[in-house]
C-alpha cells in the first residue's frame, strides 16, 4: 500500500504542528450554504477559564493521521467461504480476509463475463453504524450493493471487527483505529484478488462508513475516488462540540468506542488548549493530500448527522484545490431514501467517470 510521506517528514511535520494554533472555533456553528437550514443542535459554549495544559501530546497517537500513514496494512488472500444466491449479472460470495491476524468477513460480488483489460474496477463498501450485536452480513445495504454491482464493479462490503462472524472486539470507529485498519487491509487484500485492477479501487461510505472513507483517502494513495452519503466527515473539534448523537447512534453494549470525548479531553486537553493534537486526528487537516476526487450526498432533514458536515467538507476540500462535488436533498433523511435512485445514479456515474 502506497504511503503519502516518508516517516521522517511526517515526524518533522508533527513537531512543527505542535506550535500551530489553527483550529475550528468551537463556539460557532459550521458555515451553512444559503438555502440550507442550520441544525437545531445547540453548540456547547467554551469556558474562558484557562486550565493548565495536560502532559505533552504523544507525537504519534494511534488515531492520528500521521501514525496511521506509518502503519503496515498487508491484507491477505481473500478466502471464499461459500457462494450465495447470485445477483442479476454478478455472483455473490461470503468471504474473509485477515486484518491484524483477525478474520474479517465480507460480502464479495464479482461481475459475470469477461473482465475488461487490466481487470475489474473495485468498490470497497463501508457501511454505517449498526449495533454490532444485531448486525448480519446478508441483511444490510442489499439494495446499495446491488446497484453498484450491477454497474460492473467488484464490490467488497466488509464486516468490521466484532460484527457478525468477524473476529475481534467492536471498539467503535471514532476513538479506536481498529475499523480503519480493517478497511485499509481490505484495500490491500483486493489488490491481490485475481481479476481485479489494483489501480482502479474506489470507496463508498455511509455515515460512519463515510468517516472511514475520508480518512482512508488521506492515509493511502490506493483509493482513487470516494463517494460519501451522509458522512461523519467533520473535524474532531466539530464532532466534539457540534454533534450530539441520538436514535440509531445510541451505543450498543458491545461498543467500547463511545468515551473518546472525555478520554481525549482529560489526556490531551481541549481543542483550544492543544490544537496540534486535535488537528492531527482530523482528516480535514490533511485534505491537500486527498488521493482522489470526492462526491458527497446529504439529506437536509438528516437527524443523525448534520448536513453542515458535508457542506463544510466540500468547502474545505475545494479550498485545498481538490474536487468535491456536493448534492443535498431537500427534506430527505439520513439514508437519502426519498432520493435513493437519483443519488445512486449520480454515485455510479461518478465512479464510472473516474474508474472506467
Amino acid at each position: 500500500m502506497k504511503k503519502f510521506l516518508p516517516a521522517w517528514i511526517q515526524i518533522l511535520f508533527l513537531l512543527m504542528a505542535c506550535s500551530a494554533q489553527v483550529v475550528t472555533p468551537a463556539n460557532t456553528l459550521i458555515p451553512v450554504t444559503a438555502g440550507i437550514a442550520a441544525t437545531n443542535t445547540p453548540v456547547i459554549p467554551v469556558s474562558n477559564t484557562t486550565a493548565p495544559l495536560p502532559t505533552a501530546t504523544p507525537i504519534l497517537y494511534p488515531m492520528s493521521i500521521p501514525a496511521l500513514r506509518l502503519g503496515n496494512y498487508p491484507g491477505s488472500q481473500i478466502t471464499i467461504v461459500k457462494e450465495l444466491q447470485k445477483g442479476g449479472n454478478y455472483r455473490r460470495y461470503y468471504a474473509y480476509y485477515l486484518s491484524e491476524g483477525l478474520k474479517i468477513y465480507a460480502l464479495l460480488t464479482v461481475p459475470e463475463g469477461s473482465a475488461p483489460e487490466g481487470g475489474w474496477p473495485v468498490i470497497v463498501f463501508n457501511h454505517g453504524y449498526i449495533p454490532p450485536d444485531i448486525y448480519k452480513t446478508t441483511e444490510r445495504y442489499i439494495a446499495y450493493v446491488d446497484e453498484i454491482a450491477k454497474a460492473g464493479y467488484v464490490v467488497f462490503r466488509i464486516d468490521y471487527r466484532g460484527h457478525d462472524a468477524s473476529e475481534g472486539e467492536a471498539t467503535g470507529a471514532y476513538g479506536n483505529p481498529g475499523y480503519q485498519i480493517d478497511v485499509l487491509n481490505a484495500v490491500s487484500s483486493l489488490e491481490q484478488y485475481p481479476g481485479v485492477n489494483p489501480e482502479k479501487i474506489g470507496m463508498w461510505g455511509h455515515s460512519m462508513g463515510g468517516y472511514l472513507t475520508l480518512r482512508s483517502m488521506v492515509i493511502s494513495r490506493d483509493v482513487k475516488v470516494g463517494v460519501i452519503w451522509a458522512g461523519v466527515v467533520a473535524s474532531y473539534p466539530d464532532l466534539l462540540y457540534n454533534w450530539h448523537r441520538s436514535g440509531a447512534f445510541t451505543p450498543s453494549p458491545s461498543s467500547r468506542g463511545v468515551g473518546w470525548r472525555t478520554e481525549w479531553i482529560e489526556t490531551f486537553g481541549t481543542p483550544e488548549q492543544n490544537p496540534a493534537f486535535w488537528n492531527s486526528v482530523s482528516a480535514t487537516s490533511y485534505l491537500a493530500d486527498l488521493s482522489g476526487p470526492l462526491e458527497l450526498h446529504h439529506g437536509t432533514a438528516d437527524e443523525d448527522v448534520p448536513v453542515e458536515f458535508s457542506i463544510r467538507l466540500a468547502e474545505l476540500a475545494r479550498s485545498a484545490g481538490q474536487t468535491a462535488d456536493l448534492y443535498t436533498y431537500e427534506g430527505d433523511n439520513h439514508n437519502i431514501s426519498g432520493n435513493f435512485s437519483i443519488a445512486m445514479n449520480r454515485t455510479i456515474a461518478f465512479f464510472d467517470a473516474h474508474l472506467k
